[in-house]
């Protein structure tokens, strides 16, 4: 049994079900520690809803540039446990896999994380880069007090930070064969479109707010709000949820809700798309205030990391190590990363496969682990411009 697999079971056999870390960054700390970071906890959000944040930082020089690790503690609550082969909080092997929730998402990538830099320093104790972790346990759940709050923190510090990999399970069948260099922003919308409620049979008496708002939907609907770019499919909008009506079938509704999500690209801004939804809805006779009302929530922005220093070394170090010619992607939902990119110039996401990632029986691949620390342990290689570690040990 390896470093990184026994930490990863220790993590995983502690039931940090968000936003309980339930200890998951003592354990961390005290592994770094040792090494020479110094551990802060920050805690934020109301007595019934505590976050534990950790930032942990090993400065070798204030002029070094720093690489920060980052990631979240927290799990998904477990679903039903009678679906489960094995208990979710009790780390166990079957067919080449463990099993476990937070297996893969994401606690193997933390002590994958956590390993590299033990070996990492051990081999190069005095290598110009400054290291630091990030980790929270909101990151499953509502994200307000967690990544969020610390890079507020780090920000009035004046804190620089250079690159940052985020532990999320990128790769698809292998370790490795995928990485996120961004995120599509999420922008989400509750439109309230106010009519007059009535009999169904006396509709000159009312004003129904479904027929009002249904031109000014099928624009919506129909619009092409970007074309993307390279690295971004174009711009989605797609309605959750629509509520209107009281249930009976002979009543006009007085009002109808509509529930709607952008997914955007670096092409549109969020003050942009909230203009041209306002343009729609006036040009089919709904104003502001007096038809509707309409209340934003801006889940996270864009970020984009082109090719450059971090992205180069991490495809060098995922080449040398497994030999697969890493693919750059920008889909799936949001990270902490977007956070993080608002203070951090250079960021991606590289984690184990995430095929059963929030599923009942949560798994990862024994064989996948190892390169993940080797694979990060060469990033820090790279970025700090020393020998492999298998270049150096006789």
């Amino acid at each position: 049994m390896t470093a990184t697999l026994r930490l990863t079971e220790a993590l995983i056999a502690r039931s940090s079900i968000t936003p309980d870390d339930a200890g998951c960054q003592t354990l961390i700390s005290a592994r770094l520690m040792p090494l020479g970071f110094v551990c802060e906890t920050i805690e934020s959000g109301p007595a019934d809803f505590r976050v534990t944040n950790l930032w942990a930082k090993r400065t070798v020089s204030p002029d070094a540039p720093t690489l920060v690790f980052a990631g979240h503690t927290d799990v998904v609550p477990t679903g039903p446990l009678d679906q489960w082969e094995s208990d979710p909080f009790t780390p166990t092997h079957r067919d080449g896999k463990l099993y476990g929730r937070g297996a893969s998402d994401m606690k193997t990538s933390l002590a994958a994380m956590v390993v590299a830099c033990e070996d990492f320093i051990d081999t190069h104790p005095q290598a110009p880069l400054n290291i630091a972790f990030l980790l929270t346990s909101d990151e499953e759940g509502p994200a307000n007090d967690g990544t969020v709050v610390v890079c507020r923190e780090l920000q009035k510090r004046g804190e620089r930070l250079d690159y940052c990999i985020v532990g999320e399970p990128t790769s698809v069948e292998r370790t490795g064969d995928m990485i996120k260099n961004g995120r599509r922003g999420t922008m989400s919308g509750k439109l309230t479109v106010k009519g007059v409620q009535g009999h169904i049979a006396y509709p000159h008496l009312a004003r129904n707010p479904i027929h009002m708002l249904a031109p000014a939907l099928a624009e919506l609907v129909a619009t092409r709000w970007d074309g993307g770019n390279d690295h971004f499919p174009p711009t989605t909008w797609q309605v959750s949820n629509i509520h209107g009506g009281t249930g009976a079938s002979n009543v006009i509704p007085g009002a109808v809700v509509v529930d709607f999500n952008f997914r955007f690209s670096t092409e549109s801004t969020a003050e942009g798309l909230q203009q041209r939804v306002a343009d729609i809805l006036a040009r089919h006779g709904l104003q502001a205030g007096a038809d509707y009302d309409l209340a934003w929530t801006v889940g996270g922005l864009p970020f984009l990391t082109r090719p450059g220093t971090l992205v180069d070394a991490v495809r060098d170090a995922i080449r040398a190590e497994t030999g697969i010619e890493t693919e750059l992607s920008t889909t799936g939902g949001t990270s902490d990363g977007r956070f993080i990119a608002q203070i951090c110039p250079q960021v991606i996401e590289l984690g184990p496969p995430n095929a059963t990632i929030h599923k009942v029986n949560e798994c990862v691949t024994v064989a996948d682990i190892e390169p993940l620390t080797a694979i990060y342990r060469r990033v820090l290689e790279n970025l700090a411009g020393v020998p492999a570690m298998d270049e150096t040990t006789p």
